[in-house]
């Protein structure tokens, strides 16, 4: 296996061999809404949720798709040179809407000069079989990326954060969607309430089964304005959040179990610090971060998909720490 220079499929190497250059994602909030906040299947959301915690300062929804890519091939042009950029319709979920009118809103995002392709952020439970014929046809002249908010495999989990829909459809969507021409992404959340460190090794193994092109690890955090946040102020005691050496050290165990050509494309969440109430790593830069990861692999000597193998069904606890 080729880790290009990493011990691990990297999400920036990938994208400089698939397009030969750097590619820039632009984030656009376009005012969507989720069915657990509409009242379609739930209210309030996810238990963890602030999607302000996503959104750049030029990701203003009253403001059109094509004006917020604009401004923000503008903002990263002052930081470096990019010739191509990817519209990532990023804010709650992006295709709970009916075929026509998202049409209109991908074809305005493609239409600004630049953009080669869209990123969507949606769930599992929000896509049709039309918008599933409709990014294929358009794979076959763009770079199209459908990003699923897994959060956990565990039932159980998802039940307890609101989520509003099952491991079993989030299954049962990666199935419709493969083979389609586009790439599929998942998110996943590492240390909701009451899950252990033998479910957290299992995501991996669940997680494998699917056909996922690229992956978005993310570490717990409570955020302003959630319904977690309220939680925990309650009742802090019930939070297990990961400490930063623990974290590092577990995201090198983690990463063993999974299946060895999926793109690794994010290892830690990024709340914007007046939204942040905790973890709180002292301000320790991402980029520090992903070096000591980098690191502590080759301490480890171990890599992706050391521990992977094709008929893993479960994780033994007995092989595993508690947390």
């Amino acid at each position: 296996m080729n880790f290009i220079g990493k011990r691990y499929i990297d999400y920036n190497s990938f994208v400089k061999l698939h397009f030969g250059e750097r590619v820039q994602k632009i984030s656009l909030d376009v005012g969507f809404s989720c069915p657990n906040r509409d009242g379609s299947k739930g209210y309030g959301g996810c238990t963890y949720c602030n999607n302000n915690t996503f959104n750049p300062d030029y990701c203003e929804p009253q403001k059109s798709i094509a004006a917020q890519l604009q401004e923000g091939i503008e903002f990263f042009a002052k930081r470096g040179k990019n010739n191509k950029y990817l519209a990532y319709f990023q804010a709650y979920t992006n295709t709970y809407s009916d075929l026509e009118s998202l049409k209109a809103m991908y074809q305005e995002a493609l239409s600004v000069p630049k953009v080669v392709g869209l990123v969507i952020g949606t769930r599992p439970d929000c896509i049709s079989d039309g918008v599933i014929d409709y990014l294929a046809a358009l794979s076959k002249d763009y770079f199209i990326s459908l990003d699923f908010g897994v959060e956990s495999t565990n039932e159980k989990t998802l039940l307890k954060i609101n989520r509003c829909h099952t491991y079993a459809d989030t299954i049962a969507t990666y199935k419709k969607c493969m083979d389609k021409g586009f790439h599929l992404g998942a998110h996943i959340i590492m240390g909701l309430p009451g899950e252990s460190k033998n479910d957290l090794i299992q995501h991996a193994v669940e997680l494998s089964k699917l056909p996922i092109d690229t992956l978005k690890i993310h570490h717990l955090q409570i955020v302003k304005n959630s319904v977690m946040a309220v939680n925990y102020k309650r009742s802090p005691e019930t939070f297990n959040l990961f400490e930063l050496e623990d974290y590092i050290d577990f995201i090198a165990e983690f990463i063993g179990y999974l299946r060895p050509d999926i793109i690794i494309e994010r290892f830690i969440s990024e709340a914007p610090k007046e939204l942040l109430i905790a973890p709180k790593w002292g301000g320790v830069r991402k980029q520090e971060i992903y070096d000591r990861i980098d690191n502590l692999l080759v301490k480890k000597n171990t890599w992706q998909g050391k521990f992977y193998t094709s008929n893993t069904q479960e994780i033994q606890p007995s092989a595993l720490q508690s947390r």
